[in-house]
This record gives C-alpha cells, structure tokens and sequence, in this order.
C-alpha cells in the first residue's frame, strides 16, 4: 500500500525538483546577466574614461608637445579603437568569436562578462536602451577618428619642429570643439547603459520572479491534482472495497488477526465489521485454508458458504498484511453439479450422443456411441460424424437437413450407420443445433438409437396386424388390400381372379370334444395343407374361427379355380395325425369371382361366403360357384337374425310338444317342449335354420330361459286341468349349461312355477356336455341336487365317452334316430343300439329311442329292452290343446298299444 502511494507522489516530487532547478537555473541567468551588465558598465566606465583621458591626453599634447601625453592619447584611443572594432564586428554578423573577445579584452572589458557581451551585442542590440546607447556610441566615432587625426598632425609638426602658437590654438579650440561634442552623447551612453542595467535587472527580477511564480503555481496545482487524485482513489477504493461482490478481508501477517473486512464480509459472517476486528481469520472458515484455493465459510445460521480465496501480501502503513478476497463460488458449485450430473448422464444414457463442431467435426462422444458402433470416441475426434452415416437408401444425408437445422428446425429421421467392422445398422437420428451470439450453428448435438430390434419388432407388429397370429395367415384387412391390388391388376390386364371361402364342417365339435389348444393345432395344420396347395402369388387369410379365404390371382376365368379347390377338399379330407388323437375333417368352399361376381373385395369374400354356406347346406366336403340366388339366401339369413332379436319381444315363439311313449303299454309318460318360430312374413321357420343364428347371436340363452319357463307352466296347467301327470323333457344348448347362472335359473323357474322338480327331464347333447369342460362334475352334482334327471341326447352320434353315463344326475339315454332308421334290417344299427340298450341297463339307466316310424322298429326295440320311444309311429310334435286331448282322462283307449295314438303318415 506504500509504495503505490509513493508512486504517486513521486511525480510530484519530481516537479517540485524541476521548479526548484528552474529558479536555480533563472537565478544562475540573472546573475550571469548580471556580470554581463557588469561587463557593459565596466567597459562603459573604461570607454568614458579612455575617452576623457584621451582627450586631455591630446590637449597636453597640443600645448607641449610632450611625447608622454602622444602616448598616453595613443594608449586610451586604443582602447576605443578596440570597442569600437568589436562592435562593429558583432554588427557586421560575421565575425571570429575569438577576435572580438580579444578586442573586448583589449579594451579593458571584465574578462568573464566578455562572452556575455558579445552575445547580449549579437542578439539583443535592439533591447530598450542598449539601441540609443549604440546610438550614442556610434556618433561619436567621427569626432574620435578626428582626434586621431589631429594628433597625427601635431605629432607631424612637432616633429618639425614647435608649431606656431596659433596653430597650437587652433588645435587646442578644434580639440575642444570636439570635446563638447563628444561629452554629452559619452554621457548619454554611460546614461544609456546604466539605463538598460537597470531596466534589465529590473526584468531579470520579474522574470525570476514571474517564473518562480509560475513555477510554484503549476506545482501546487500538480499537487492539488495528485492530492485529490489520491483521496479520489481512497474513496473510490473505499467505495470499491465495501460495495464488492465478494468479501475482503485484511490480515496481520503474523498473527493472523483480522485488522478490515469489507461489507461483504460483514454480512456473510452476519456481525459488524468492529465485531469482525482481531479475530483469527482462520477461524472464519470450516474447510479450507484462509490463503487461497477452494473452502467454506461458516454462516450464520450453522450452515456453510462454497468459496474461493485468493490472497496476496502487501505492505500496510510499517507492516506486511495479508489480503484475502473471498468468493461466493456456491453457483458455480452448482454449475459444476449439474455440468458432472449431465456429464455422468451423458455418459451412462443408453443412447449415443455426438457433439460436432460447426463443421460437423466430432468433439465429443460417449460410451453408448463406442458401445453402438465400436469406434472409440479417440477415433472418432475430428472427423465428420455424418461421414458414417447414409440414408437408409445409401444417399449421403442431403444438404437440406443441416439448412433446416441451421434455420432452427430439429431434424429427426432413420438413417444407415456403419459400425466400425464395416458392418451397418438401423439408427434413429436426431440432429439439433447450439447457437453463438449471432445465431449462427455452433455445435451440433446428435442424439441416436439402434433401431435394429425397434425395426424388427415394428415390422413383427406390422406382420401381426396384417397376419393371423395363430396361423401365419393374413388377416382379413390385408387379405382385402392384397385382393383389391389384384383387382387392379386383373382391371388393367383384362384378365380375373378368383377368391374362395372356406369352411371347415363340424369344426365346432372337435373344439367341444378334445379341447381349444387341440383345436387351435388342428387349425395350424389347417392352414400348412392350404398353404401347400397354394402358387407362391397366391393368398390365404384367416378371418374367423374356423373360415379361410383364397385369393388366386391373375386368371383368365374364376373357373381355373375349381382344380384348386378340389385339391384343398382332397387335402383337407386327409386325417390329421395330431399325437394323441386322429381327426377327420371335411370342408366347404364357395368361390366368386373378379368380375362376373363383384368388383371390389368386400362384396367378392360375402359372394364367397355365401357359395361356401350353400355347400354346406347341401352336401359338404363341396364346393359351390357363387350365383346371385345364393346371396339373396344370404340376405334372407341376415334378414332373419336381424327379425330374430325381435321374436321373443314380439311373442313370436310358442311351443310344441312331442309325446314320449312307454314302448312296453303304449302310455304317453312324458313331452318333449319343441319351440317353433312363426315369422309375421315368412311363417314358419324351422329351428335347423334360427336356432344356429340364435347361438352366434348369443340369444340362445334367453330362448333356453323362455322355453324352460314356458313349458314348465304349461305343465303345471296341466295339473291344474287333472291331466295325468307326465314328464316335460327340455333341451338345453350348450350356450346356457355353461353359462355360471344355469343352475341358479332352473332352480328359480321350478320355484316360480311350482313343478316338482324329478318331473322335469334335461336332454344334453354330448357336445355340449365336452364344451362345459371341468365344470361338467360341478354342474350335474347341483342338478342331481335339486333332483333333476338328465337325458344324454343324441348318444352315439358324437364323440362319445361312456364315462358321461357315470355322472350324477344323468338318468336317460337316448338313441339317435341315425340308429333307429335301419332297424331291423341293418345289422350294425341293430348291434349298436342292442349294445346300447345294455349299457343303459347294466349302468341303471332308462333308454329312449329317437325316430320310431314304423311297427318294425317299435317291436325290435320293445324286444332289445328299450323303456320309451318318440316318432312318427305315435304322433308329429302337437299344439297344446292336442295333447289335452291325447292326455284327457274320457279318451278312449285303444285295446292295443299301437291304436292309442293313431300315427299321422306322411
């Protein structure tokens, strides 16, 4: 701190030095001046002198002729000669330096004021008074050549002799003469020249003077400068010191005592700064050292501050002190925090990251890029990233991306990577830029993904949108899209196409008789068989459950596609050998054809459809040409399950009942409730033709619930009339048994109706008894619960498992009307039921047969063991009031068993 000071004081003291050598100098000048002026009135007074002597020296001469008073005027005209020849000298201005000296010193002139002469005489002749002295000098120069002369001519007549005293008087008159002339302008010069001493010693003490003056003057004022300039700086140091961002603290060297702090410091510690003075500095800080580097303060509050210390020694007043200035670097701590956190992230995300320069040069990358490509970051530093890097195409990526970039945009797109074996990948890229000042590109910042199992598994998403997951086959949107591209094709080319529609027949009961997974095997090797008979631009599709399409395209007729057909019928007849189990199939085709049968994909596959359901209905293991009337049958259907959910609000069922007959008395013992549907337009329609729409509908459970609640008060009024009582045989879809509330259902119908439940019959196809599955135990335990019987209908037609005749519950059998027909000529349909009539008999079991039309087959059946029968031998199914009749107690009763119901032949 002292020496800045003295630095700025030194300045001053320079000035002052300069005055003081300034007035030194000026006083040195007057004095030389003053011996120069003491020179001039020196000489002056030996001119006037020599000149006054001389001419006494000459008027002696005059009067006496004495050779002393010649030499004595000699010697004094030589000194004026002298002067005068110098000053002449000087006035001519080409003179020798030396000469004129010497004539000077000639001229009795002080010998050190001689040079000063000469210069005053070169340089100033024309200052005030030293003009009219020369003025004065120079008219008197004649009258002294005169007295020169005159003093030859005596010399020359005293040589001859004396001279006559008139002469001597004349001389001596003329000397006189010249005398008064001279005397007033000699003492005009002396005047003259004591005039301009003073005058000029007059101007040297001014100017001295002046000058001192001047001098101290510019001095104080430096001083005043200096002087405010240092109590400027003190206080902008002061105004700097406690108005600074950071704290300052000062410091003994020695002991380490606080002797000033800042502000700043104050209010960080959160004391005054007196309360600051004499404490350790040490002390002040929880980390760190108080000299430099990186620590923490202690807060007020318990906590601490991050700072940065640096400190310098300097000198303060007698002692050295250490100044420490302390910084707040908790920002910067922070900034640091998050630059390691985003470093530690950029460094451990899974994606790859690129920073280039503004020439796309790679500055920085992280490991996921070296673990992506297998190019060390090293490597890769100053060379172009986009050097590795195509568009999925093989381009190089266009100028257009770095443009939009540039102009703001964040580019993101796929692009071709090669890894550093040579080898390239899929990657999604995104590019944005970090801008300078002026907006211009910086950096570029590349942010990247391997999308290679991205890829694959979009296009395995994309396979399983457009690709039965089951089968591998394609689903119906795309099958649509590939056939109207064929369309288009065959529009172009004149030529045609065909689509086929393909049905596996009783599909439904493998499902119900082994199970979905064997099914769902079953329709892969399905769908292998179609595959295999198919041309590689060939098509098949799944679109539902157990129905295929084909698309065969680019034909000349829709009737290439019947020798297709015919090989999918022969393949698909082929066993399936499926471990376990061997399965037979069959299959329907429809086929319709582009474009005698459509135009578009969606009316071809309905045509097909519509082909495939009347093969079908009429043969099966078939296939069918589509014709328009089979797509008016197909309306007519949709029509029909459209009216269909509008029958049981309408009222449109009602129920018929077809008796059961006791074989062995020909007694009726039981009804079996038959619905029927009488359409408002169409009259009567068969339950072969509503009752599959109702199952796909999902209404076959109301219908159940209708018939079942129908019947069961039919017969309570029947009770309720005094008719014999008999058994009401319900059949049950496979839909309702395996619905959770069955059980629950009957049992309320019983309780609202009042019938005894062991007068209620259940009649259960095999089928639906496979497709309740494991809850097939649970459900006959409730049934046989409530005491409800159970007749297995339709026994033998299925795939049939004599462990059903086990469960509980399960108390008739009935034979099949496909068993019945023969007898009793066929031997087979005679060993089946005989086999069947014993089992039922060995297992406690009541058989009923199905179909009885003729006496034949009542008498075989009645001989085999057979408790009950239905068909037309005994009566069609009949309207209610029919079999009130047949029921009454007052009816005759035939003699014979066979005369009861008399049969209604066709």
């Amino acid at each position: 701190m002292q020496q800045p000071l003295l630095r700025r004081l030194r300045p001053l003291a320079y000035a002052l030095v300069a005055v003081v050598a300034l007035i030194l100098l000026l006083t040195w000048g007057a004095l030389q001046t003053q011996v120069i002026l003491a020179g001039f009135l020196n000489g002056e007074s030996v001119w006037a002198k020599a000149q006054k002597q001389a001419v006494i020296d000459l008027d002696d001469y005059a009067s006496t002729g004495d050779a002393v008073h010649l030499q004595g005027f000699h010697t004094n005209y030589s000194i004026l000669i002298a002067d005068r020849w110098a000053r002449d000298a000087i006035a001519a201005g080409n003179f020798d330096q030396k000469e004129v000296e010497d004539s000077f010193a000639r001229g009795d002139v002080i010998p050190v004021a001689i040079p000063g002469m000469v210069f005053m005489f070169e340089h100033f002749s024309s200052l005030p008074y030293m003009k009219e002295a020369n003025v004065a000098w120079r008219s008197v120069d004649g009258s002294l050549e005169e007295l020169n002369q005159i003093a030859d001519r005596l010399q020359h007549d005293y040589a001859k002799g004396t001279p006559p005293p008139a002469d001597i008087r004349a001389v001596r008159a003329r000397i006189s003469a010249l005398n008064r002339y001279i005397e007033p302008r000699a003492k005009l010069f002396s005047l003259q020249i004591a005039n301009g001493a003073v005058w000029l010693g007059q101007v040297l003490f001014f100017a001295v003077l002046g000058v001192a003056a001047l001098a101290s003057l510019l001095w104080l004022r430096m001083a005043g400068r200096i002087l405010s300039s240092i109590r400027g700086t003190e206080e902008r140091y002061s105004l700097l010191f406690d108005s600074a961002a950071d704290a300052i603290f000062i410091a003994d060297e020695a002991t380490g005592r606080i002797l000033d702090v800042n502000q700043r410091a104050a209010s960080w510690i959160g004391c005054t700064r007196a309360e600051l003075l004499g404490i350790d500095l040490g002390s002040l800080f929880a980390e760190g050292s108080p000299q430099s580097g990186v620590g923490s303060l202690r807060m007020p509050e318990g906590g601490t501050l991050p700072v940065e210390t640096q400190s310098s020694l300097v000198v303060w007043g007698d002692r050295r002190v250490c100044q420490a200035i302390v910084r707040d670097i908790s920002e910067r701590v922070a900034i640091e925090q998050e630059r390691r956190i985003a470093a530690e992230a950029l460094a451990s995300i899974a994606e790859g990251v690129i920073i280039a320069d503004a020439d796309r040069r790679v500055t920085t990358a992280n490991e996921a890029h070296t673990r992506l490509t297998g190019i060390p970051a090293e490597a890769l530093r100053h060379t172009r990233f986009d050097a590795t890097r195509t568009l999925p195409d093989g381009r190089p990526l266009p100028q257009i991306i770095w443009d939009d970039v540039a102009e703001g945009a964040n580019w993101v797109g796929e692009v071709e990577s090669r890894r550093s074996d040579g080898t390239t990948y899929p990657e999604m890229l995104s590019i944005s830029a970090i801008r300078d000042g002026m907006g211009r590109p910086q950096h570029y910042v590349a942010v990247f993904t391997d999308v290679t199992a991205r890829k694959a598994d979009r296009q395995r998403l994309q396979h399983l949108a457009t690709h039965d997951p089951l089968t591998g086959l394609v689903t119906r949107s795309e099958f649509e899209r590939l056939c109207s591209e064929a369309i288009t094709r065959a529009t172009h080319s004149r030529g045609a196409i065909a689509v086929m529609f393909v049905d596996l027949d009783a599909f439904k009961v493998v499902n119900d008789s082994y199970s979905h997974a064997i099914g769902d095997t079953l329709l892969v090797r399905v769908a292998d068989r179609i595959r295999a008979q198919l041309a590689r631009k060939d098509v098949a599709g799944r679109i539902g459950g157990d129905e295929f399409t084909i698309l065969l395209p680019d034909l000349r007729s829709r009737e290439e596609a019947s020798e297709v057909a015919q090989a999918l019928l022969g393949a698909l007849a082929r066993p399936f050998d499926l471990g376990d189990y061997e399965i037979f199939l069959s299959a329907s085709i429809g086929i319709a054809g582009f474009p005698l049968d459509g135009g578009d994909p969606v009316t071809l596959i309905a045509n097909a459809d519509a082909a495939m359901y009347t093969a079908k209905s009429e043969e099966r293991n078939a296939l069918r040409f589509y014709t328009p009337k089979m797509h008016a049958d197909a309306r007519r259907r949709l029509q029909l399950a459209a009216d269909l959910r509008q029958a049981l609000v309408r009222n449109e069922f009602h129920l018929v009942y077809q008796p059961s007959v006791e074989l062995r008395t020909g007694r009726i013992v039981a009804v079996e409730a038959l619905i029927r549907w009488k359409h408002p337009d169409r009259g009567n329609v068969t339950p072969d033709e509503f009752i599959p729409i109702a199952e796909s509908l999902g209404l076959i459970r109301l219908i159940d619930r209708w018939v079942l609640e129908t019947a069961c008060a039919q017969v309570c009024r029947w009770d309720e009339a005094h008719l014999p009582p008999i058994r009401i045989a319900v059949n049950v879809s496979a839909g309702s048994l395996g619905h959770p509330d069955f059980v629950a259902g009957i049992s309320a119908v019983l309780t609202s109706t009042g019938l005894p439940a062991k007068r209620l019959l259940l009649e259960i196809t095999e089928s639906a008894i496979l497709h309740l599955g494991e809850d097939t135990q649970r459900t006959m335990l409730a049934l046989h619960g409530l005491g409800i019987g159970v007749a297995i209908d339709d026994f033998g037609t299925g795939y049939s498992s004599l462990a059903y005749l086990k469960l509980p519950s399960v108390k008739f059998l009935k034979i099949d009307r496909s068993f019945i027909t023969g007898l009793p000529n066929s031997s087979n349909d005679a060993a089946i039921t005989e086999a069947m009539v014993a089992i039922a008999r060995s297992l406690d079991l009541n058989t009923i047969a199905e179909g009885i039309e003729t006496e034949g087959q009542h008498e075989f059946l009645l001989r085999a063991g057979c408790a009950e029968g239905q068909g037309f031998l005994y009566s069609r199914p009949l309207p209610t009031e029919e079999i009130e009749r047949l029921l009454a107690p007052n009816a005759k009763q035939p003699a014979k068993k066979l005369t009861l119901v008399p049969p209604k032949r066709a």
